[in-house]
């Protein structure tokens, strides 16, 4: 799949994304996280950015919920990976360091993500149209090695893993309350705090 537009290519004279790689895993691995996606992007400046998850949540297919971590943790591989960054150079030139979980809409690169996530709804842009569109929302069906199904309400479209240029999974929010609902626990004194 290809990089989003305004991405930056992750390889060529001014980036080594092995060499990258090999310095932030370890400290990845150490602090119990995982690296599911690197991007170096121009946003007003160079912005490198790791996507981290729960060590294991990518092998053990863990829904984004399960796999996610908390934001100390990420500002503490932040911390360390900086420095250890700075040694070993592998990005010539100026940028800003970001270490984020992938979130609940997280990207699908792989075909091992689209495994994980299958049954679960996603958004696909494509590089060829499938049934008159380039952009598919439905959820995940069978995928084998070159291919995916993706089930729009009662149609069933077969892509090429190949011609998906961008995925991710769409989130979707729960039923609203019903009207005069406010959510509140039957019982509860006004100001109480329940553990």
């Amino acid at each position: 799949m290809d990089p989003s537009p305004k991405s930056v290519p992750l390889s060529g004279p001014a980036f080594d994304k092995a060499k990258l790689l090999g310095v932030a895993e370890p400290i990845a691995r150490a602090h119990g996280v995982e690296i599911v996606d690197v991007e170096l992007k121009n946003e007003g400046g160079l912005v490198l950015r790791f996507y981290v998850e729960k060590l294991g949540a990518s092998a053990g297919r863990l829904s984004t919920k399960d796999a996610a971590i908390d934001i100390n943790v990420c500002a503490e591989v932040a911390r360390e990976l900086s420095p250890a960054l700075d040694a070993a150079d592998p990005l010539m030139g100026r940028y800003h360091l970001e270490v984020s979980t992938p979130g609940v809409e997280r990207p699908l690169r792989c075909r091992e993500d689209f495994v994980r996530f299958q049954g679960h709804k996603a958004k696909l842009k494509l590089r060829t149209a499938v049934a008159g569109q380039k952009v598919l929302v439905g959820v995940l069906g069978s995928i084998s090695a070159e291919a995916l199904s993706l089930v729009d309400g009662s149609r069933t479209h077969e892509i090429s893993i190949d011609d998906v240029i961008q995925a991710r999974l769409v989130f979707e929010f729960g039923p609203a309350p019903k009207p005069g609902k406010t959510g509140k626990t039957k019982g509860a004194a006004k100001g109480r705090k329940h553990p």
